[in-house]
């Protein structure tokens, strides 16, 4: 069975089963049998992997030390030097401290499709970029993040998972890797 790499639109939910009057995954991938490795929030955009290998899921989404996962988050607020060292050097959240592998500040990613509804715009408050990368994948922890460093996440998408990237895919979108040249990319893969 292959790994699905798929580009989760804004307000599609990181299940297959029905959730009231929420979109699913259902609507976008017709693959049997394939299952998310992690998650990605209902209100969080971009990649999410899928596949139906329990040892693969497992390294992929699990714990400390995990694969690298890559996001772009447009904040609130111009970031500071100070911010992103805080990101890095970590937080504390009501889970226990949360560290970032990195931070840094960017423009807003070229090519990105606009979302839908998009995002406030108030002309008082200027909007920042911010890459960060994690190891870990707690419930909201981007978010959560940026909330401790009083820089409070907009639009969260995720970009990269250790060697697999969005690559061109739209929202809605989804490209297949077979099993095997999917650990074959993994043991290849090194952070960056």
């Amino acid at each position: 069975m292959p790994l699905v790499i798929f580009n989760k639109p804004y307000r599609v939910i990181s299940q297959f089963s029905e959730a009231g009057d929420k979109e699913t995954l259902a609507a976008y991938v017709k693959i049997p049998a394939v299952y998310p490795a992690g998650r990605l929030d209902y209100d969080s955009e971009g990649l999410l992997l899928l596949c139906d290998d329990g040892r693969l899921q497992a390294r992929i989404a699990t714990g400390k030390g995990s694969v690298h996962k890559k996001y772009w988050a447009q904040v609130d607020g111009v970031v500071s030097a100070e911010q992103l060292q805080q990101l890095v050097d970590g937080v504390e959240l009501n889970d226990g401290t949360a560290c970032a592998v990195s931070a840094a500040a960017i423009p807003e990613p070229a090519n990105l499709w606009p979302r839908d509804p998009p995002i406030r715009y108030r002309k008082a408050i200027p909007t920042s970029w911010i890459a960060i990368t994690l190891d870990e994948g707690r419930n909201r922890q981007v978010r959560r993040m940026t909330a401790a460093v009083e820089l409070p996440t907009l639009r969260l998408i995720r970009h990269q998972i250790g060697p697999w990237s969005l690559g061109g895919l739209a929202p809605g979108e989804h490209r297949l890797i077979d099993t095997e040249s999917a650990w074959a990319d993994l043991k290849a893969w090194r952070p960056n």
